[in-house]
């Protein structure tokens, strides 16, 4: 920031408040001259002696108080001018200052003001003991301070705006900044009735009684009257005009750039924001919309690394189920979230890999992010074991004591059910760590049955003990290895789905492939549910016994 640029920013306001009160001195120079030019010449040359002290003061006073209230706003500016890289937050009381400042130099312009109006119709009441001079002179004086503290009203509110709020409020937040006047949209519509009618009736009524003591003829001073009050009602309907204008456009352009950005978001453009510069309503808006943009960037962000945390999640499922002779494998999980903790997997085992597959299932409590990195990090422990050893106890109870120390005291455990059939010696084994029991149906002998087993939930303890079951396998039986967001699902009535549905639907498509009895299954709880959202992630294996 320039030495000059800094000059300019401090003394923005100072300029303003000055050019206000020259305007109104102008201004009412001009409404009463026709008939202070009629007045005696001792009455004008009396006036003017008093102004030759007054005036003066009344710009002096208000520079002095300016400066002395600007101090804090003068020395951050100062502070920036020195140091002109990255400029310092603006501290708390020079931000209350700069926008209080437009309500203090109005209430001093308007105080100045009174006085004078106050002191003029004394002055003038003890010099000539004429009510209508002394009153003339105090309505001179107060529409001086009327037009003065409206057309500062506006000048100042300007110069806040254009230039000096981008400089102190960069990122916006006037509006939260504390003890602050607010110059909100009825108080630009207050300065607007007051510009548009009452200043216009007391110059009026200044002027109609400057011509009341005129000493010259009533028939030539009605003429003149009227010819003031003409001019005057022009001039006032031409500044009425401009000044509605002007408030239209404070108030417009600041909607015309919340539309825009509004537009940007629609289109999924979060990253305009919405240039802040008054503490009024539609500045409280413009706060809100810059907060709003940038959540939903971030939730932009965020969805999009759950796409890619899913996109890796389904890479690492089976993309295809495994041809193994005499067994048909089918399995599928459909997640409620873009990730879950819900796992399965199939895995090759051993010397006799081409005769023994592992077939796991996985529940990681809760889901989301957290899950899907705990059913990673287990899954990636299962690969590794895999390729060591096919002793399924050894492997459950080793991802059991790395879990343990990866979930501490977070609460997370996960079910896992661990199976390996070997279909050249026809059985099949199984560790149950907490999770659900497979379902087991026979076709020939049409009955269910369970798998179950006894162990915790892998993560619950370092060092829990795990045991393994085993059973013959024979043609024709259907073993099914699910997770509870099948049986637990629920319908508008709140009802579940429950264990029984599904052997009824295994039960009613025994004699279709694996895949026609998973698509067959997850049809049904997606028809039950339905419209409700899914609550739980969806996972569900088949394996059908061949000849």
């Amino acid at each position: 920031m320039t030495k000059f640029t800094v000059f300019h920013l401090k003394n923005e306001m100072l300029f303003a408040n000055l050019i206000s009160n020259v305007i109104g001195v102008v201004v009412v120079l001009f409404l009463t001259h026709g008939s202070t030019s009629a007045a005696s010449f001792e009455i004008a040359q009396f006036f003017r002696s008093i102004s030759i002290i007054f005036v003066p003061c009344s710009f002096m006073v208000p520079l002095v108080l300016t400066v002395l209230y600007e101090r804090p706003i003068r020395r951050y500016l100062n502070i920036r001018c020195q140091e002109p890289g990255i400029p310092p937050e603006p501290e708390v009381r020079v931000r209350q200052r700069l926008l209080n400042e437009p309500f203090f130099l109005i209430f001093l312009d308007f105080a100045i003001w009174t006085i004078a109006a106050v002191l003029y119709s004394l002055l003038s009441w003890r010099a000539f003991a004429i009510k209508q001079i002394a009153v003339s002179a105090f309505l001179m004086s107060f529409t001086t301070g009327l037009i003065t503290i409206t057309v500062a009203f506006f000048v100042l509110e300007h110069a806040l705006q254009k230039r000096l709020a981008p400089n102190f409020f960069p990122d916006g937040g006037l509006y939260a900044t504390p003890r602050t006047l607010r110059i909100r949209i009825r108080t630009r519509l207050g300065a607007l009735l007051v510009a548009c009618n009452l200043v216009p009736f007391a110059a009026i009524l200044c002027t109609v009684r400057g011509a009341s003591y005129a000493n010259i003829d009533p028939s030539e001073a009605l003429q003149q009257l009227r010819l003031d009050i003409t001019i005057d009602a022009i001039l006032f309907i031409c500044v009425g005009v401009w000044l509605t204008f002007l408030v239209s456009m404070n108030l417009t352009r600041p909607l015309q750039e919340i539309i825009r950005v509004l537009r940007g978001v629609r289109h999924g453009n979060f990253d305009r924001k919405v240039r802040v510069t008054s503490n009024d309503e539609i500045g409280y808006t413009g706060d809100v919309i810059n907060e709003m943009t940038g959540g939903l960037k971030e939730r932009d962000q965020m969805r999009h690394s759950l796409g890619l945390a899913m996109e890796i999640q389904q890479n690492l499922l089976p993309k295809t189920d495994p041809k193994i002779e005499g067994l048909d494998l089918a399995g599928t999980s459909i997640y409620c979230d873009e990730t879950g903790g819900d796992y399965f997997d199939y895995l090759y085992m051993g010397e006799n890999g081409h005769r023994k597959i592992g077939v796991i299932v996985g529940d990681v409590s809760d889901h989301g992010i957290p899950s899907a990195l705990l059913m990673i990090s287990v899954r990636a422990t299962l690969r590794h074991h895999a390729h060591h050893s096919d002793n399924i106890v050894d492997m459950v109870s080793d991802v059991n004591r790395h879990l343990s120390q990866d979930v501490k005291e977070t609460g997370h455990f996960m079910t896992l059910f661990y199976s390996m059939i070997d279909r050249h010696n026809k059985y099949i084994r199984w560790v149950n760590a907490g999770h659900d029991p497979a379902i087991i149906y026979s076709s020939i002998t049409d009955s269910f049955g369970e798998l179950t087993g006894r162990g915790l939930p892998l993560g619950v303890f370092y060092d829990s003990e795990y045991t393994e079951s085993k059973r013959e396998i024979t043609p024709g039986q259907i073993i099914v290895i699910g997770t509870d967001g099948i049986w637990e699902a629920h319908n508008q009535n709140g009802m579940m789905f429950g264990k029984d549905k599904l052997k009824e639907v295994i039960h009613l498509h025994a004699n279709e492939s694996a895949k026609e009895i998973l698509d067959a299954v997850i049809n049904e709880v997606e028809q039950f549910s339905y419209p409700l959202k899914k609550e739980d992630d969806l996972t569900l294996v088949v394996m059908k016994v061949e000849q």
